[in-house]
């Protein structure tokens, strides 16, 4: 009897176990020493730290490359990633990893391995790079990365802007909230004129504010200068 009892105990814990884990394949969280061991065997690992720049600088994983999930490029910079493969992510604590995971997923990926964050690491005692900062590609966003970005499952609004433009600093909060009362169907990716001027040259863009509205990769709609919030919904059908 006792043999009987214990074979069902046993077969119980492995069913739940077998519940609550990752599906093969599929990424999940793990260890800090889990998440060291897999980018060891993982040839090109694509290491994403989804903190701010700063903290980056003070401290990351060798390897890792800095999208800050609370950034404007976080969307575009994502797309710059294979799809096809691993990708390994981490923040400070957790928080803002697991939604940046969720985002991912959204957008397409399909292995991700998420850290408990830099705190865990430090304190399993993991080496640090340090005084290095989020590396930051020459030239800007090339043509081929920003079709990657405007392709997706939502629709995208492109708002290129810069940081000296004051029609830019009035529409970034009207863009904001649009993006946040949309966010269910619309993405808002926000692009630098000043640091991607070879992709501006490339599509003619001659003055800015510019917006442009994709779906399915395809532009249905494109506005130079400011615009109300009325306006736009009205133009584009938001």
């Amino acid at each position: 009897m006792n043999r009987i009892v214990s074979l069902i105990v046993l077969a119980f814990a492995l069913s739940f176990a077998a519940c609550t884990q990752t599906p093969a394949g599929k990424g999940g969280k793990v260890s800090p020493d889990e998440f060291e061991q897999l980018v060891a065997k993982t040839p090109g690992a694509q290491i994403i730290d989804v903190r701010t720049p700063g903290e980056f600088e003070s401290g990351h994983v060798a390897g890792a490359v800095n999208i800050d999930i609370n950034g404007s490029n976080f969307e575009s910079g994502i797309q710059g990633l294979d799809k096809t493969k691993p990708v390994f992510v981490y923040c400070k604590s957790g928080g803002r990893s697991s939604s940046a995971v969720s985002a991912m997923r959204s957008s397409g990926f399909d292995v991700i391995y998420e850290m408990p964050g830099m705190m865990a690491w430090l304190n399993a005692g993991k080496p640090v790079v340090t005084g290095e900062a989020a590396p930051v590609k020459e030239g800007g966003m090339s043509m081929e990365d920003y079709q990657k970005a405007v392709t997706n499952d939502k629709m995208v609004l492109v708002d290129f802007n810069a940081v000296w433009c004051k029609p830019c600093k009035v529409l970034s909060p009207i863009l904001d909230k649009i993006g946040s009362d949309k966010k269910e169907k619309l993405i808002i990716l926000k692009v630098d004129a000043d640091e991607n001027e070879a992709l501006v040259q490339q599509k003619g863009i001659d003055g800015i504010p510019y917006l442009e509205l994709y779906k399915d990769g395809k532009m249905i709609w494109m506005h130079k200068g400011m615009i109300s919030e009325t306006d736009l919904l009205k133009e584009t059908g938001l």
